[in-house]
């Protein structure tokens, strides 16, 4: 597979492409075991498990695609990714009719970030919503002199561009940050590095919550959420981002500590989105993924790995 991979994609590192042959590799194995295991033991109950291996190909295709394709088309692509994510935050959280020119607005900001990212324009990217759309929104919403809950559209309008763009545009940030030497695999190898083990962190925490989990860690807000999920996918999340290490600048202290940041941070994501979901009653963001629930569903740890390992990485290996 690696060979293939390297015929097809020859301007890609070596570490990039072995990358790639490893996760297409798991999960071909993964689904095999699970098409096995169902014929073998029909009786048994693998749908939660069949939906994350099903929803890991999904993102993982989508993630390989924005890593292969030329440059812009993988701004364009994790763009998107930011729309739909934004699209199906607002839809759930009930904005009022009087903030349309608000919410049009903060759509706007989306192509504006992510062409900052573009054009490596550090200074104006990290800044503008943050900043920019931070003291712009408010003042767009007052206009329209409607003040029955301005406040919380206010909260919510900039907490809505916080997780679901400025959070996520860091993904893109990472295609432009500039060569090291000695470090091939560039932005594509740090992209790799983060999807691979925010979703790895998700699958580890799940099986080993099935496993072991007996005590509760947040039962009023994701109730099948243990300490033994959660330590058992920091555990096994910071080993194999250990063995990953490659695909970063980074030594081998720090390659530990910012795999098990990503652990940690994937986690607070998840919980952070069924918060809200249990907020508002509802299971999923929406259905844009049949039976497997909305886009932001199996991107909402990114929302907050993303950002983290960014300005570590950024930290730590970029001359500033």
């Amino acid at each position: 597979m690696k060979k293939f991979l390297s015929m097809l994609f020859p301007s890609q590192s070596n570490e990039v492409i072995l990358m790639i042959s490893i996760i297409l590799g798991i999960l071909i194995s993964v689904s095999a075991v699970l098409f096995f295991t169902k014929k073998i033991f029909p009786e048994k109950n693998l749908k939660e498990l069949e939906n994350r291996t099903k929803s890991w190909w999904i993102m993982i295709l989508i993630f390989i695609c924005a890593i292969f394709i030329n440059n812009l088309a993988s701004y364009i692509c994790l763009a998107f990714l930011s729309f739909l994510a934004f699209r199906e935050l607002y839809s759930v959280l009930h904005f009022r009719q009087s903030d349309r020119s608000a919410l049009l607005l903060a759509f706007l900001a989306i192509p504006i970030q992510y062409t900052l990212a573009y054009i490596k324009w550090y200074g104006a990217y990290i800044i503008f919503i943050p900043v920019c759309m931070f003291l712009l929104l408010p003042s767009v919403l007052v206009i329209k002199q409607d003040t029955h809950r301005i406040t919380k559209s206010m909260a919510l309008l900039q907490w809505t561009l916080m997780l679901s763009v400025f959070g996520l545009s860091h993904l893109a940030f990472l295609l432009s940050l500039p060569d090291l030497e000695g470090f091939s695999s560039g932005g594509r190898g740090l992209l790799l590095f983060l999807v691979f083990l925010t979703e790895i962190n998700d699958i580890m925490q799940y099986l080993w919550g099935k496993t072991l989990g007996k005590h509760k860690i947040l039962p009023n807000v994701s109730p099948n959420k243990t300490w033994e999920g959660f330590i058992g996918g920091l555990i096994s999340t910071t080993i194999i981002g250990y063995f990953i290490g490659f695909l970063t600048p980074l030594q081998t202290p720090y390659v530990i500590l910012t795999s098990a940041m990503i652990a940690v941070f994937g986690f607070a994501g998840d919980v952070v989105l069924s918060a809200i979901k249990r907020d508002k009653g509802i299971k999923d963001m929406s259905d844009t993924i049949p039976g497997h629930g909305g886009i932001f569903d199996r991107i909402d740890s990114l929302s907050f790995t993303a950002p983290a390992f960014f300005h570590l990485v950024y930290y730590i290996a970029y001359p500033q």
